[in-house]
């Protein structure tokens, strides 16, 4: 969609922080936690609009299994920012405890709440909960947000009865003191609903425009399938009679800020920091689980034995100076279109003052004139 179909939407391009967070399974646990919640405290001093926080249960790379309550420790000292989950697994988890512990966050963060959902992806997540068959939790996914709605929207009795669950409520229903009644969210009628996206073309995307829900296209694959996600997603609004707005596109991608770029580029050319163990542990997963190096490949048609990790960083990480990087975003948006959020992708803090300054130059030199940018060249 180019300028002229975006005659009346906000152009303002607005910066969040998406983090899994993912560190070196050698790191200590209390250590990483501290690190995650300053940096979700440093997005809200630098005035990112939202942050997202992932959800896994079984690997020690990416530590967080409950993001309401990692959230929950910080609502206080992040008084502005949103809080995302990115994402809660629905298949792995049922809809009334879901629906429950939503609620109780939106109230206590006083409606700054994103709730991004998927499907899962984490293989060793899938099967310890046995939810290993990809069709079936897509549609275990769908029953769940349904089942969570119906629950937000109604009062006991409920009957909810699905494939993979079932919520029966209605003998122990005691009016006169509200038993058997569950809490609704702050924001009414619920949260603004994210739905996380990652293989080309994606039929989730498509799901996102049909349901209204917010698409957010992930920083683990080439920046050549961005593109087709706008499109499944606009195709998904115009089926259902909704005009499709860019503004609420959130991308997120790699970046690094750095003073000078000789000063990033050095930092690349590491083999053993934290963007290396990074790409070392996505080159794995997408070869072995997925079968897909090709969406991690700066060129589709290379050998898949050429597939460095110091190839995929390069292709992927968008660094340097703050002019370069700028550079590097306003070819981005050439490319894919106009987005509403750029979400910075967290890292682990290997050298905790350049990433605490590549946050600051990121959202003190590079977004002020990246939203200039954005705002000129749609008023064309």
């Amino acid at each position: 969609m180019r300028a002229e179909g975006l005659q009346g939407v906000a152009v303002s391009v607005q910066l969040g922080l998406f983090t899994m967070p993912f560190h070196h399974p050698s790191r200590d646990y209390a250590a990483i936690l501290d690190e995650d919640r300053e940096a979700v405290v440093l997005a809200d001093a630098l005035g990112f609009s939202e942050t997202f926080v992932g959800e896994h249960f079984t690997s020690w790379s990416e530590r967080i299994a409950d993001p309401l309550m990692f959230f929950s420790t910080v609502i206080e000292q992040a008084p502005a920012i949103r809080f995302g989950t990115g994402v809660l697994n629905l298949p792995q988890m049922h809809p009334l405890i879901v629906a429950g512990r939503v609620a109780q966050f939106d109230h206590l963060c006083r409606g700054r709440f994103i709730m991004g959902i998927g499907p899962g992806g984490l293989v060793s997540d899938m099967e310890a909960f046995a939810v290993t068959d990809a069709e079936a939790r897509v549609r275990m996914l769908a029953e769940a947000v349904d089942m969570i709605l119906a629950i937000w929207s109604g009062d006991p009795p409920y009957d909810l009865r699905g494939t993979s669950w079932t919520i029966s409520l209605k003998d122990g229903v005691w009016p006169d003191f509200k038993v058997g009644w569950m809490p609704k969210p702050y924001q009414r009628p619920h949260p603004p609903i994210a739905l996380s996206l990652v293989t080309p073309n994606s039929a989730s995307a498509r799901v996102a425009g049909e349901r209204g829900w917010i698409p957010i296209s992930g920083n683990f694959f080439n920046r050549r399938y961005l593109r087709g996600h706008w499109e499944r997603y606009a195709e998904g609004c115009e089926a259902a009679d909704r005009r499709p707005d860019p503004a609420v596109w959130r991308v997120a991608r790699c970046i690094l800020v750095t003073d000078t770029d000789a000063e990033a580029d050095e930092y690349l050319a590491d083999s053993t920091n934290g963007l290396s163990y990074y790409y070392s542990f996505f080159r794995h997963s997408f070869s072995v689980g997925r079968k897909a190096l090709f969406m991690i490949k700066p060129d589709p048609e290379m050998p898949d034995e050429a597939l460095t990790v110091d190839a995929i960083k390069r292709a992927q990480v968008i660094a340097g100076s703050p002019a370069r990087v700028l550079d590097q975003l306003v070819a981005l948006r050439d490319e894919i279109g106009h987005f509403g959020t750029l979400l910075m992708t967290g890292h682990d803090w290997d050298q905790p003052a350049l990433w605490r300054h590549s946050m600051e130059l990121l959202a003190r030199d590079v977004m002020p004139r990246f939203r200039r940018h954005a705002a000129a060249t749609l008023q064309r």
